[in-house]
């Protein structure tokens, strides 16, 4: 197993310390006489019962003495610690682990985003989805040029059921948009699954597309695997005909929330 360099284990040892020294000492119990502290925070083996470990342990933790710590082990600080997300993320990149990834993407749109995505639909139509492909929210813009997409059911938000179960895929994009939109979104929703492998939602969703969609089935078995952040789209708007936009997708990786940005291009 590798170990984290000396000098991340001394950093390691100094979150931790300070974090200890952050955190509220508990009250005294009815009765009791509180004992002098003489340094702020918790003490040692306060902090390490709450995450379930032995003083000593911890002890070698703060000092940059011990060996790496299991995951186990860090999600049980971080967890004694109240940590929130970011910091959670950080205590595990300084012991030299990955942080780890969320269950399932955040339900709710941070209302700050929804109130941009509302206040650009009269210059361009946005949407946000989560990393299962969800549609979280889309502006009035969105909602009339995306109509053709639209669906019920209990997969009727998610993009990919979206784009395999649209008749009219072909005249929102033409027959090449059409066709460079359904491997795509295989290839994207592969990833979600990738992403969140337990996840029963998506399992069952896969398990719809592939009783259903020939089309589905048939890029599902070419494996491939996908992102785009940047695209040029030419898409038959309702009203105006056809039109062109730059796609622009923006990340918001605590919530694993995806902004789809569709800026008007000059007509091709």
């Amino acid at each position: 197993m590798t170990r984290v360099p000396s000098a991340d284990r001394t950093e390691f040892g100094e979150y931790l310390r300070r974090r200890r020294a952050g955190m509220i000492p508990p009250e005294p119990g009815a009765g009791a006489r509180a004992s002098r502290r003489r340094v702020p925070g918790l003490r040692r083996q306060e902090l390490a019962d709450l995450a379930g470990i032995s003083v000593e342990y911890y002890t070698r933790l703060e000092q940059g003495r011990a060996p790496r710590s299991s995951r186990e082990i860090l999600a049980a600080l971080a967890r004694a610690f109240e940590l929130s997300r970011a910091e959670r993320d950080h205590l595990f990149r300084l012991a030299g682990e990955p942080p780890p990834e969320p269950e399932s993407p955040e339900a709710a749109v941070r209302p700050g985003l929804l109130r941009m995505l509302h206040g650009l639909a009269g210059t361009m139509p946005v949407t946000v989805h989560d990393g299962r492909l969800d549609l979280l929210a889309l502006n009035t813009a969105a909602a009339e040029l995306l109509q053709p997409l639209a669906a019920t059911g209990p997969y009727g938000r998610n993009i990919a059921y979206q784009v395999f179960t649209a008749t009219a895929l072909p005249d929102l994009l033409g027959d090449e948009g059409a066709e460079l939109l359904v491997r795509v979104a295989a290839a994207e929703f592969r990833g979600a699954l990738s992403r969140y492998p337990g996840d029963r939602y998506l399992q069952a969703l896969r398990a719809e597309l592939a009783a259903t969609s020939t089309s589905f089935r048939d890029h599902w078995e070419r494996g491939e695997v996908e992102t785009r952040r940047s695209a040029v789209k030419h898409i038959r708007h309702p009203a105006q005909g056809w039109l062109n936009f730059d796609i622009e997708m923006l990340h918001d990786p605590e919530r694993d929330h995806w902004v789809m940005l569709y800026t008007p291009r000059d007509p091709a």
